[in-house]
């Protein structure tokens, strides 16, 4: 069945984000619009996009991260990561430019790294932009890199590109959106025990999983085991644990209309206090209001209310 929208309200409750197919010459692509616009969706797509808003505020749907938007907000998303600006705060009668974009693809850009060593420099930031890279201080100056692509063509477009690509991935004033970043590993063997642990962790997270059960699976000691996977993840085995459980709540109250209850259970929490109470840590709203937030993605209303009693439970203090 085709979903359509008209006048910013949903037809149905389909909640997918849309894919986007662009075709183009060349390794990359400059797009520009403004807002109100019919690219202004929940969508993602095959290429990287580096996204920077120059008009409105607003807020802002990158995977599971809702956040806010003013001029300057730049933002690098990676390959399928659904993302979309909703603007609330423009001039009546919209603005005529609010988004400049530029979109590339991996596989020529990581076929000329293979070959150029001063491409390579770029590739662990293309791995963070699987969690979507919000940067800081850098609006300004990536919007005069933007017009420069935007005014060439053929080499002096992809050296403009590679310009601000390298300033990007030298800075330090960056967040993660969606998710926690996983570092990269040289050493094949500890890499496989990674990539062991965390396919094991992700295929069960809804059973009960134990550090010792896992130490026991790489061949370590507990304590070895949790200062693996800290650098390996960047936090505790608990924490991991608990942030994915979150992340793939995040993303049921966003495509289905379970209620909150469900979800706890669905995603390996025992409890919903505890749920609730995790949630708004790492959240910073609870699930019931991320769920209302969460339906602005689409540049409409919000669904009906659902009367869930369980998701209405009082914060455990302990």
């Amino acid at each position: 069945m085709e979903h359509t929208w008209q006048n910013g309200y949903r037809d149905s409750e389909r909640k997918a984000p849309e894919l986007e197919r662009e075709s183009y010459d060349g390794i990359i692509n400059y797009l520009e619009h403004g807002y109100p616009s019919s690219r202004v969706r929940w969508h993602c797509h095959e290429e990287y996009e580096l996204h920077l808003i120059v008009a409105t505020s607003g807020r802002l749907f990158v995977g599971d991260y809702i956040g806010e938007f003013s001029p300057g907000h730049l933002v690098l998303t990676g390959p399928r990561l659904p993302h979309n600006w909703i603007s609330n705060v423009m001039p009546e009668g919209g603005v005529a430019l609010r988004d400049m974009i530029v979109q590339f693809a991996h596989a020529p850009l990581a076929g000329a790294a293979r070959v150029i060593p001063e491409l390579r420099e770029l590739l662990p930031l293309l791995e963070r932009s699987s969690y979507g890279v919000e940067f800081f201080g850098m609006g300004a100056e990536a919007e005069q890199h933007l017009a420069r692509i935007r005014a060439t063509h053929g080499a002096e477009r992809f050296a403009a590109f590679v310009q601000l690509m390298s300033k990007l991935a030298r800075t330090a004033n960056y967040r993660l959106l969606s998710s926690a970043s996983l570092r990269s590993y040289d050493d094949d063997a500890t890499l496989a025990k990674v990539n062991s642990v965390l396919n094991y962790i992700t295929e069960n997270y809804r059973e009960p999983i134990s550090a010792e059960m896992l130490a026991e699976q790489v061949g370590m000691s507990l304590s070895k085991f949790s200062r693996f996977f800290r650098k390996a993840t960047g936090n505790s085995f608990t924490d991991f644990i608990s942030r994915l459980r979150i992340n793939k709540a995040c993303q049921l109250l966003m495509d289905t209309d379970q209620y909150v209850s469900n979800v706890c259970y669905d995603v390996g929490f025992q409890n919903v206090a505890n749920f609730n109470r995790r949630f708004l840590q790492v959240k910073g709203v609870t699930p019931k209001e991320f769920r209302r937030q969460a339906d602005g993605r689409f540049g409409g209303i919000g669904g009906p209310e659902r009367l869930d009693v369980a998701s209405a439970t009082h914060f455990s203090t302990t």
